[in-house]
């Protein structure tokens, strides 16, 4: 059986004090979620820049060992062309064997310029990675110590979060999917949560517009569900008037 108008109006009004509730609940929290996230951020953020640069340097080291290796390979091939230089026959032996010389060694020139100008790189990169050690473990000591105070608060609220969660729970199932979706939007949108409020003297009580004397008539005859003109909200029901004596 379909539900009427002014109980779907009660069940939203319902999960808007559960919900309220829960707000007042994770208030108590504060910033701290959002230091916790922040510093959880920039730790990661740190930590892939340390991983970069570690594996930068382990990249490099391969690469001087590479030119070491050409180096040796060069110095060794000088060795045998100078031996086979005292064996020539003629000139011109002599001569080819001098260019292959004079080209090894400008590869051990090479090799030896290439390592010195690898390892000021990964003397630039270590200065960068003590740095970021640095930063990294005042982060992650401020994030230990952030985690710590908010699990403090968290525990003692713990076990009453749980509660009003579940009543939370039961209380969406009571509602359609089409205007428990609203509701969510209307309440994303709102600073204070409020996605389903009471007219109370004559104003919308999210906004404090006036609403018109024949909409709060509408909404007293919970034919339709009515939403705030200024804000968006939904106006669920009409205060009473209190009545003051003389």
């Amino acid at each position: 059986m379909e539900s009427t108008i002014a109980q779907k109006l009660e069940a939203l009004l319902k999960l808007q004090e559960i919900d309220s509730k829960l707000d007042e609940l994770l208030k108590i929290r504060g910033d701290l979620p959002d230091e916790v996230r922040d510093l959880e951020d920039e730790t990661l953020g740190y930590q892939t820049r340390k991983n970069k640069f570690v594996g930068e340097i382990e990249e490099l080291n391969g690469d001087l060992q590479a030119f070491s290796n050409a180096q040796k390979d060069a110095e060794k091939l000088i060795s045998k062309y100078k031996e086979q230089q005292m064996n020539v026959r003629n000139n011109r032996e002599f001569d080819a064997i001098s260019k292959e010389i004079e080209l090894q060694e400008l590869d051990v020139h090479l090799a030896e310029k290439r390592s010195n100008e690898t390892r000021a790189r990964i003397r630039l990169i270590e200065d960068e990675l003590e740095k970021i050690n640095q930063i990294l473990a005042e982060r992650e000591e401020a994030l230990n110590e952030k985690k710590a105070e908010l699990e403090v608060i968290v525990d003692e609220s713990r076990e009453e979060e749980k509660q009003i969660r579940a009543s939370r729970e039961k209380q969406t199932k009571k509602i359609e999917e089409r205007l428990l979706k609203s509701y969510e939007k209307i309440r994303s949108n709102s600073l204070n949560g409020l996605a389903v409020v009471q007219v109370q003297r004559g104003a919308c009580g999210g906004c404090f517009n006036i609403v018109p004397p024949q909409r709060q008539a509408d909404i007293r005859d919970n034919k339709r569900i009515i939403v705030c003109e200024h804000c968006g909200r939904i106006l669920a029901s009409v205060e009473s008037p209190v009545s003051v004596g003389k």
